[in-house]
């Protein structure tokens, strides 16, 4: 990733500006090594993981506290207009939909701890390929942001298509697996949560590249239906 700041005449401004984009970075790469790490435990049925990936929770967390109070201090002090208004006000939305990604990754491994508990559960469900596209998602979204690369956050959202699709495959699949046999049914929940988690960590994903295109283009394309950048 690189970072990417508009030029200021006021040196602390811009350095301000500057240590919001590194924090973003930061935690953004947190939330991705929490997925790897969840849907590691997850296949490897390794519930010692999945518990030290919940703990790690507590630094996202942490992360947008201290990122919520720079934020909350640059506003202050320089009451920034135009676009160092919008930069800021985008920098408040994206930390909470990372935090959200950091609850759902939480989430995902707690069903790991579940599934671990239980005999194996044998469905055709690529949770792996999902985890991967969220996580480019994620990544995209926050070096498209540092890099003010409207057109590279566009392509994140046309990501998202993918996630929904083998969300869907999923919980078809996974339902056929329950109804050909009842003592799945409680385990074939809990893999449906799984599925479902990172639908909606591709849902915050798709977020964070919306409010890409917003601070870059002054356009809110939200509930569009559609993508249009210019």
């Amino acid at each position: 990733m690189t970072l990417q700041g508009k030029g200021h005449t006021d040196r602390e401004f811009e350095a301000e500006l500057q240590e919001i984009r590194h924090r973003l970075l930061r935690m953004a790469g947190r939330v991705e090594e929490m997925i790897t790490d969840a849907v590691r435990a997850l296949i490897e049925r390794d519930p010692e993981l999945a518990r030290r990936t919940i703990e790690a929770d507590h630094k996202v967390n942490r992360a947008e506290v201290d990122t919520d109070d720079l934020c909350l201090r640059v506003l202050a002090r320089r009451q920034p207009l135009g676009s160092d208004l919008r930069f800021i006000t985008l920098a408040f939305k994206m930390v909470t939909d990372l935090e959200r990604i950091g609850d759902l990754t939480v989430n995902l491994c707690e069903r790991a701890i579940d599934l671990a508990a239980e005999p194996e559960l044998r469905a055709n469900v690529d949770v792996e390929r999902m985890a991967q596209l969220v996580r480019s998602m994620v990544r995209d979204a926050i070096d498209a942001f540092v890099a003010g690369d409207a057109d590279k956050a566009a392509l994140v959202i046309e990501r998202d298509h993918e996630v929904d699709e083998r969300y869907h495959l999923a919980f078809r699949e996974v339902l056929r697996v329950m109804l050909a046999d009842g003592t799945t049914i409680t385990r074939g929940i809990h893999l449906q949560s799984v599925a479902k988690y990172l639908e909606r960590m591709g849902d915050h994903g798709t977020n964070l590249a919306e409010q890409v295109v917003f601070m870059i283009k002054g356009k809110d394309i939200r509930h569009l239906g559609k993508l249009d950048t210019d």
